[in-house]
C-alpha cells in the first residue's frame, strides 16, 4: 500500500514538473504575412532571404532601410499584389540572411540584388527602396540601367543615392579626406604631392567645411525627446507594436519586430539582434548618373508622430529644422536628375510607406503605369 502511494506521488510530481516546463516554454510564433520564403545564394557562403508575396503583373522588388529586413513590408506588400508580382530582399548582414564579415559596399549590395534577379529570372523589374536602400537602387540603376524598368526611392534619394561634387556628402568626403591625408602622411617627398595639396586647399577642404556646417545644423536640430518603452510595453511583441503605434502613429509589422529583437523565454521583447548597420552606412558610394526612370518621394517636413503633437512649439521648431536640412538635399537631387519625378509629402514619417501608405501606392501606380 505504501509503495502504491509512493508511485502515485512520483507520477504526480513528474506531471507537475512537466506542466511547469511546458508553461515556461514560449509558444512558437507564426508569421501571418502571405509570403513564401526562400534563400538565394548571391556570393560564396552568402545567402539572402527572399520573400515572395505573389501577385501578377510587372515584378516589383522591395528593399528595406538600414536596420530593417524585408519583413518590414509584410503589411505593405500585399496591398500591391493586385497589380504586380511582389518580392522583398533582406540584404546581407541582417535578419535571416547571411552575416559575413565583409561585402557591404553599395556596389556589392547592388550586385547581391542583381544575383537575386538572375536567380528569380526577373526581367526589368521596378526596384523600390526605403532609406539607405537608395544606395542599392543607384548602384544598379547607374551600372545596369538595362536590367530594370525604373527606380522608386522612398525617403531614400539623399547623398548616398546621388552625389553632386559641388555639394558633396559628409560621409563620402570624410572617407576621401582620410585617404588623402594618409597619402600625405606616408609620402617620402611632398613635392610629388603638390597636385594633391592644391586639390585639398582649393576644393576638398572648402567643401568639407561647408559639410561640417550642415552637419552642425543637423546635430543641433531641436529634436523633441523621444519616449522609451516601459517594461510593460516590452512584455510581448504585440505590446511593443501597440506602443509604437501609440507613440509614432504607426508601427512596423510584428514580424519585423521578431526579426529585429531577441525574444526571452517568456515572450518578452529582448535586446536588438546583432547586424551590420555600421558597415552598410560606411559602404556608401558616389553616384552621379542614373539613366533610368526615377520616382523619389520625400517626407518634408518629417513628422515624428503623436508624441510631439501636444507641444506645438517643439513641433514648429522641429519642422523648421527638418525643412532646412532636407530641402537642399532634395533640390540637389532634382537638379542632378531633372527627368526624375519628385514628390513631397508634408508631415509624413521617414517610414513613409507606413505613415502615408495610400499616397505612396497611388504615386507608385502613376509612375509605373508610364514605364515601358
Amino acid at each position: 500500500m505504501e509503495y502504491r502511494h509512493l508511485a502515485r506521488a512520483a507520477v504526480l510530481l513528474v506531471a507537475f514538473f512537466a506542466h511547469s516546463l511546458s508553461a515556461q516554454r514560449p509558444v512558437a510564433w507564426h508569421d501571418p504575412s502571405p509570403h513564401v520564403i526562400r534563400f538565394v545564394t548571391v556570393d560564396r557562403g552568402v545567402k539572402l532571404e527572399v520573400l515572395d508575396w505573389g501577385g501578377s503583373g510587372r515584378p516589383l522588388v522591395l528593399l528595406a532601410g538600414l536596420g530593417n529586413t524585408a519583413h518590414v513590408f509584410d503589411d505593405f506588400a500585399p496591398k500591391l499584389t493586385s497589380e504586380y508580382r511582389v518580392y522583398g530582399i533582406t540584404r546581407r548582414g541582417f535578419g535571416a540572411s547571411s552575416i559575413p564579415a565583409s561585402g557591404y559596399s553599395a556596389d556589392r549590395l547592388g550586385d547581391d540584388v542583381l544575383a537575386v534577379l538572375d536567380t528569380l529570372k526577373l526581367a526589368r523589374p521596378v526596384l523600390v527602396g526605403h532609406s539607405i536602400a537608395g544606395g542599392e537602387l543607384s548602384s544598379v540603376g547607374s551600372r545596369h540601367p538595362e536590367r530594370i524598368a525604373g527606380l522608386i526611392y522612398l525617403e531614400a534619394a539623399y547623398g548616398h543615392a546621388y552625389y553632386d561634387p559641388s555639394k558633396g556628402d559628409f560621409v563620402l568626403d570624410l572617407q576621401k579626406l582620410q585617404k588623402n591625408l594618409g597619402q600625405l602622411q606616408s609620402a617620402n617627398d611632398l613635392t610629388d604631392e603638390k597636385p594633391l595639396i592644391e586639390e585639398l586647399l582649393d576644393t576638398t577642404l572648402p567643401r568639407f567645411e561647408r559639410e561640417l556646417e550642415s552637419l552642425r545644423l543637423e546635430v543641433s536640430q531641436r529634436q523633441p525627446s523621444e519616449p522609451t518603452p516601459t517594461d510593460a510595453d516590452r512584455e510581448s511583441f504585440d505590446a511593443y507594436h501597440s506602443w509604437e503605434k501609440r507613440i509614432f502613429g504607426f508601427g512596423p509589422p510584428v514580424s519585423e519586430l521578431h526579426q529585429k529583437f531577441e525574444s526571452s523565454p517568456d515572450g518578452h521583447v529582448g535586446t536588438e539582434k546583432a547586424n551590420k548597420e555600421n558597415a552598410v552606412f560606411l559602404g556608401r558610394q558616389a553616384y552621379t548618373d542614373i539613366p533610368c526612370p526615377v520616382l523619389a518621394i520625400y517626407a518634408v517636413p518629417e513628422d515624428l508622430g503623436p508624441f510631439v503633437d501636444d507641444d506645438p512649439v517643439a513641433r514648429a521648431a522641429f519642422d523648421a529644422d527638418s525643412v532646412a536640412i532636407r530641402e537642399p538635399l532634395i533640390k540637389t537631387f532634382e537638379a542632378g536628375l531633372p527627368s526624375a519625378r519628385v514628390v513631397r509629402y508634408p508631415h509624413a514619417a521617414h517610414y513613409i510607406f507606413m505613415s502615408n501608405e495610400a499616397d505612396v501606392i497611388r504615386d507608385m501606380h502613376i509612375f509605373i503605369s508610364g514605364l515601358h
